[in-house]
């Protein structure tokens, strides 16, 4: 006995309120904006700039208990990693800090530096020191440009694939999904102030990858259903097509969802927003494949190829209406 998440053969009518979803997503899109611009995001080390300290000891890295010793000092977003290197020939406890830098200053002060110093020394006295450098916000200005370059060549790339795999108004509503499950991801980002660092533009990134795959799926399907239903509706063919697809949007969405809200739960603060992030993608980018790309492509219309031969032409199923 097999699970079905969705039964078989369903009708979901999913354009009943195509205007009504479609002006709920341009409504979330603007608000998203509002808070972005009014409230800003809360920028982590990458892009605000700090202080990274090196750090070498004879006992395994514990990035608990260096997290704890430095609870104290009050010194706002820290973020401990231990590195590992492959062409070290003896084996070497190396942890990288980075400081955020404090308000008013480009870096953190040597005052500041030698007090973070004197807390890891108490967790473990065989620490050493070999690098301390700063970040200005110069480099972490070139870092944010640098995001939204990344971001935009992106959707430059998506835009102009669907474009020649497809038709203009499958690239148009592609596109305009991704702005959605982007634009609210920030969105959400501002309005809760989780920390925005390039591991959340890594995440995004991600997420437009989960996202246009989703909309491709549907959008080949509805390509074959167009030359197979050519005197249907377009929105009854659009329907057809989301249904033939929904066991497989559901049981794949699902099952990364499972994925993921296990390592929010249980991943720690260090992935807690790198994980935050694609998990909401994967809940706007499964709505948006629907009712954002598919409302697109219903408003623009598509031009149905009447050059291309009737695959059922001239056999015993010619005269069965589809």
């Amino acid at each position: 006995m097999r699970l079905k998440l969705v039964p078989e053969n369903t009708s979901y009518d999913f354009f009943k309120y195509a205007r009504t979803t479609f002006g709920a997503s341009v409504a979330a899109m603007v608000l998203s904006l509002v808070v972005w611009l009014s409230v800003g995001l809360n920028f982590g080390i990458d892009f605000l700039g700090g202080t990274t300290i090196r750090t070498e000891a004879e006992q395994p890295v514990d990035v608990a208990a260096y997290r704890a010793a430095l609870e104290g000092l009050e010194l706002g977003d820290i973020a401990i990693s231990e590195v590992f290197d492959p062409a070290a020939t003896t084996p070497k406890n190396v942890a990288m800090i980075r400081i955020q830098a404090q308000e008013g200053q480009e870096s953190v002060s040597a005052q500041t530096v030698s007090d973070i110093e004197d807390a890891l020394l108490t967790v473990d006295p065989s620490m050493k020191f070999p690098l301390v450098e700063s970040v200005g916000p110069k480099v972490s200005g070139e870092l944010i440009w640098t995001a939204i370059m990344a971001v935009g060549a992106a959707l430059a790339a998506i835009l102009f694939y669907i474009w020649l795999r497809f038709e203009w108004q499958f690239s148009v509503g592609a596109v305009a999904a991704l702005a959605h499950d982007v634009v609210l991801t920030i969105g959400i980002f501002s309005a809760l102030q989780i920390r925005f660092d390039l591991a959340t533009i890594a995440a995004i990134l991600t997420i437009i990858g989960y996202s246009i795959n989703d909309t491709v799926v549907i959008f080949d399907r509805l390509r074959e259903n167009l030359i197979k239903y050519k005197s249907r509706p377009l929105v009854e063919v659009m329907n057809l097509s989301v249904n033939e697809t929904l066991s497989r949007t559901v049981m794949t969405s699902g099952t990364t969802l499972l994925a993921l809200i296990a390592l929010l739960v249980l991943g720690g603060d260090v992935i807690r927003g790198f994980v935050f992030a694609i998990t909401w993608g994967v809940i706007v980018g499964t709505y948006s494949s629907v009712f954002v790309a598919k409302n697109v492509v219903l408003m623009l219309g598509v031009k149905r190829d009447w050059s291309k031969p009737d695959n059922n032409s001239g056999n015993q199923f010619a005269n069965i209406d589809a």
